[in-house]
């Protein structure tokens, strides 16, 4: 199975969106699954189903990290290439889907839904979500961006 199949399947077994882009990519970085799962649970939902950021989004940049950053405190050349990169997926996942924000992925109000509590994964719950193609998105551009030399 390919690491963008991984992915979606990781989101159908019950992953958040963010867990699901990172899971798939984690053991090229040096990463376990299970700290990686651990690390990226809290940006579902757009941030702990805040409805921010995206959280498919979110992994990337966090894959983006674990692929390029050298974990050393002030290197800003390689902060530099991180965020640059972020950047640039971020906008190819963007102008494919028209945003990065969850809420507005989702056509969600964030004053209509509140809560802390997951969804429940239904089949009415993939049918009306885009959640399954951003994840979709995010791991196609992880894979052109910090796959392809690997």
């Amino acid at each position: 199975m390919d690491r963008v199949q991984k992915a979606v399947e990781l989101f159908k077994s019950g992953c958040n969106c963010s867990q699901a882009v990172v899971c798939a990519y984690c053991d090229l970085f040096g990463m376990d699954e299970e700290t990686a799962m651990r690390a990226s649970d809290g940006f579902g939902g757009g941030m702990g189903r805040m409805r921010l950021t995206c959280g498919a989004v979110s992994g990337m940049a966090f894959t983006a990290g674990l692929a390029l950053s050298k974990g050393i405190a002030g290197d800003i050349p390689t902060r530099t290439k991180v965020y640059d990169t972020v950047q640039k997926m971020s906008n190819e996942f963007a102008k494919k889907n028209g945003s990065v924000i969850c809420g507005d992925l989702l056509g969600i109000n964030l004053t209509g839904e509140k809560g802390a509590v997951p969804t429940k994964r239904t089949d009415e719950f993939y049918k009306k979500r885009p959640c399954v193609g951003c994840v979709e998105d995010c791991a196609e551009i992880i894979e052109k961006y910090l796959v392809k030399g690997l």
